[in-house]
Order: structure tokens, then sequence, then C-alpha cells
């Protein structure tokens, strides 16, 4: 499901949420969150997913996810302090990688503030190549894929 960048998600929209806090060092000079906090809440939330979802060990398993590719749009401000909640869903599972759709909510609030995209190449620790993505992880990842 694409949305125009001006069509704010929705809340309805995510499978998956985790609770974060924003901290006084988000905020830029201009009073609010500075754009690159919002790639550390994606960064954050996703390897909290991987981690307790999908049994990820990211200081023993051979596979890395490394980033490849990541956007984020903006809707509205939010500034510290701020309780925010991050939708997390799959919006598609390949072999080898997987790019999942991120986004940023105001607690108790429908539409999001921000939204973005983050993909994954699953690489084998040892070598850097491209690798399949376990089956464990594959499992913990279809709970939250987008159909």
């Amino acid at each position: 499901m694409t949305k125009k960048m001006t069509e704010k998600p929705l809340r309805q929209e995510y499978l998956h949420f985790e609770s974060l806090n924003t901290r006084w060092s988000d905020n830029d000079i201009y009073g609010h969150i500075n754009n690159v906090v919002y790639y550390s809440y994606f960064d954050t939330v996703v390897n909290n997913y991987l981690i307790n979802h999908a049994k990820l060990n990211i200081q023993t398993d051979d596979v890395v996810g490394f980033v490849v590719n990541s956007s984020c749009d903006y809707f509205a401000p939010i500034a510290h302090p701020e309780a925010i909640d991050v939708g997390f869903r799959v919006n598609n599972l390949g072999n080898k990688s997987v790019e999942y759709g991120l986004a940023i909510f105001k607690k108790n609030t429908a539409e999001a503030v921000a939204c973005g995209t983050f993909t994954h190449v699953f690489v084998a620790r040892s070598t850097g190549n491209s690798m399949l993505i376990p089956e464990k992880i594959r499992v913990g990842l279809e709970l939250v894929l987008l159909k």
C-alpha cells in the first residue's frame, strides 16, 4: 500500500508498535526533533523487533542486516518532551532483503507525523556477502508482513 507523500499514514496500517520517549538532545535549534533523529527511531524499532521477535542474536549470529536504503517523509513536527509510538511492518520480504515500513505517531493520535522505509540486505558476518534470510528471522518478519 503506497500512499502519496501528502497522505498521512494511519495507525491502523501498522502491525507492531513500540513506544519511545524523545530526548532533550533530539531537539534542534528550531525547537523540534531534528530530521536525522527519525532515522535513529526507525533503526531502534527495527533492531528491537529483530532481536525480540525474530530471534536475531546481534552478538553471535552469522547474519547481519546492512541498511542499503532508507527514506522519511515528514508531515508535522514533534519536540521533546514527547512520548511517541513507532508503527512497524514489513512492506516487502525477499530472499535476501526486506523493506520495512515505519511511521511515527504522537501518543493517542491516528495520523502519522512522519513515515518512511528502511531496507536491510542480510549478509554473512564473516564475508559481507549477501545471504538468504535465515528461517528464524523470516518467520518473525512474516508476522508483520503487509498483505
